[in-house]
């Protein structure tokens, strides 16, 4: 027996029992060793959430556009016609917002309708509370309190300090400051998700740690609702592996240079590493974090469908556009329909479901007004 099939078979009935430089080496199955990963993740998947493809009806808005009272009302309002049942609120705040605008924002939206408002990444949680003069604690708590629902888990990009400095040239915040920062938010009584952004110069034992980071988390506050794994976009490279030289140029660059450190530059995953990293994470959080998301618009249909079958469960937001302002949100033009998700739960054999931010039921009327208002048969 080879050791991914030892891997595996121990898998079977310990899925998030396995040594970390096991997780790693099933990181790099691919053939039938890989289709034996993904079915036995997907096996996984099903006896934590069943044969359900969830989805939730939410709607993007950039924070230039939410910033803008009248614009905001306009796009809140339509949305709710919609049927959403979220607003997620991307980015941080023009640099001339006035101070305490961030709460402003929290209660107007929440106000106009009763919207689950999903905002403010760690980092903007701690320039908003520089801004006001508190602690992230307090500003945390003073938005939960104006109507905040959850804050969104992203940025944590790999949770390794080196990783982070290379892919950002040394603008993000610490990985130790990300982790305080969401745990807080946990604690104070606000969800969040979990994310990752691989395929770019972390290695597979990092891919690990990062998935080890969020699962020590988890097991602290419970506090996030599902994971998702996004590859990293051309668009998001340094400029220097983006003019050229890779896939496998290993460089020395910026901070590192000289370190010892090699870094090989990716231009993204293929297809074999994000099944394979889905169906690892389905395993390693496996009574943890049970919801493990398909980032559909960074993945594409195919890939989408793959990582459906091998450990993911959830198919994330519809992304409502609407007809007022298509272009207010950052995923603008890429969209679900509620028609896309229920051929696609057909497909894989499961039942579609809408769910809230938080996993639950959202009322009959408001799926209802879903349906109506995207054509759905009844």
């Amino acid at each position: 027996m080879t050791d991914l099939h030892a891997h595996l078979a121990r898998a079977e009935t310990d899925p998030a029992g396995l040594a970390d430089d096991a997780y790693t080496a099933l990181l790099g199955a691919d053939g039938p060793e890989l289709d034996a990963l993904c079915a036995l993740a997907d096996a996984v998947r099903r006896d934590a959430v069943g044969d359900q493809l969830t989805f939730v009806a939410n709607r993007n808005l950039d924070t230039p556009v939410a910033a803008d009272p009248e614009r905001a009302d306009i796009l809140v309002d339509e949305a709710w016609a919609l049927g959403a049942t979220e607003i997620c609120v991307q980015g941080p705040l023009p640099a001339d917002a006035p101070v305490g605008a961030e709460l402003e924002l929290v209660a107007r939206i929440t106000g106009r309708a009763p919207l689950h408002l999903h905002a403010f990444r760690p980092a903007e949680v701690a320039d908003a509370a520089a801004r006001l003069g508190v602690s992230p604690r307090e500003f945390l708590a003073a938005a939960r309190d104006a109507g905040l629902g959850s804050v969104p888990g992203t940025a944590a990009r790999i949770l390794d300090d080196d990783v982070r400095a290379i892919i950002t040239g040394g603008t993000d915040l610490p990985a130790a400051r990300w982790v305080e920062l969401i745990t807080t938010a946990h604690e104070v009584g606000l969800r969040s998700t979990a994310t990752m952004v691989y395929g770019h110069v972390e290695t597979r034992a990092e891919q690990v740690a990062h998935l080890r980071a969020l699962a020590a988390i988890q097991d602290r506050t419970g506090g996030f609702t599902e994971l998702i794994a996004m590859p990293i976009l051309p668009e998001a490279l340094p400029p220097a592996p983006r003019a050229g030289g890779f896939p496998g140029v290993e460089r020395q660059r910026g901070p590192h240079a000289g370190t010892g450190r090699a870094e090989t530059w990716r231009a993204g995953p293929d297809a074999r590493e994000t099944r394979a990293l889905h169906a690892v994470a389905r395993l390693l959080l496996h009574g943890r974090i049970d919801h493990v998301q398909a980032a559909w618009p960074k993945l594409g249909p195919e890939l989408t469908v793959a990582v459906l079958r091998g450990g993911a469960d959830d198919a994330g937001g519809l992304l409502l556009d609407g007809a007022l302002d298509p272009a207010a949100g950052a995923e603008a033009g890429r969209q679900l329909t509620l028609g896309d998700v229920e051929r696609l739960a057909a497909d894989l054999g499961r039942t579609p479901r809408q769910r809230t931010t938080v996993y639950g039921d959202p009322p009959p009327e408001r799926q209802a007004v879903l349906r109506r208002e995207t054509g759905a048969p009844a």
